[in-house]
């Protein structure tokens, strides 16, 4: 009793059935009935891009596989992505998600650091910013870096309140200048330090404090 069909159920968006029918074929040359259903369900789970599988005999000569995706919510380091739910994973290419937030960061905080990314984006975004990529290193310091390439370092204390500090004095700086800039260094108790970009215009800054009360500081490049 030959295996005569294998079926593959499930929508895919970058999974290839053609990868599935790889995985499979050593597999499935077998008899029906000696067909090894656990072996077949490791060898799909394997494959970077697959989530569940389910797989079943249906007589008298079918294997029956059905089959769930990943979904990618943001890049994990420079060859992963990473699921919302903390797995990660590395598919053969990132060329589809060269968009997606990076996120570099203590593998085991993993679902910790999701959460915050999750905050610092929707902060960011109430300012008509948008967040590119968020590190985190072993020591718990926080840099972000937004899609205009400006580099905000947060430190590792209060990291969350001092951004909030720095996204209220936005309005007060305005677009030129904001734009103007090229590092934003938070590390400090009751202000920021600012590096311009070389091309920036002259503009003067030691008027400007924040909300608090808190100096901006002028780091010329």
């Amino acid at each position: 009793m030959p295996i005569k069909y294998v079926r593959t159920e499930g929508v895919f968006q970058y999974l290839s059935k053609e990868d599935i029918k790889t995985a499979l074929e050593p597999l499935v040359t077998t008899g029906f009935l000696e067909a090894d259903m656990q072996a077949i369900h490791q060898a799909v789970s394997a494959l970077p891009w697959v989530d569940t599988v389910a797989v079943k005999r249906i007589w008298p000569d079918t294997i029956d596989i059905k089959v769930t995706e990943k979904k990618p919510y943001t890049r994990w380091g420079k060859d992963s992505l990473i699921t919302e739910q903390g797995v990660i994973f590395a598919p053969k290419t990132l060329d589809l998600h060269q968009q997606l937030i990076v996120v570099t960061a203590p593998e085991q905080r993993r679902l910790d650091v999701l959460e915050i990314m999750k905050g610092i984006k929707t902060a960011l975004a109430d300012e008509s910013l948008e967040l590119a990529e968020f590190t985190i290193n072993n020591r718990w310091s926080w840099n972000i870096k937004l899609t205009s390439g400006l580099d905000i370092l947060l430190g590792r204390e209060e990291q969350l309140k001092k951004l909030q500090r720095f996204l209220k004095t936005l309005p007060l700086l305005g677009k030129q200048q904001v734009d103007a800039m090229a590092v934003v260094d938070l590390r400090y108790p009751n202000g920021y330090a600012v590096t311009w970009k070389t091309e920036a215009p002259v503009i003067d800054r030691e008027t400007v404090n924040t909300p608090e009360d808190g100096n901006i500081a002028n780091q010329q490049n």
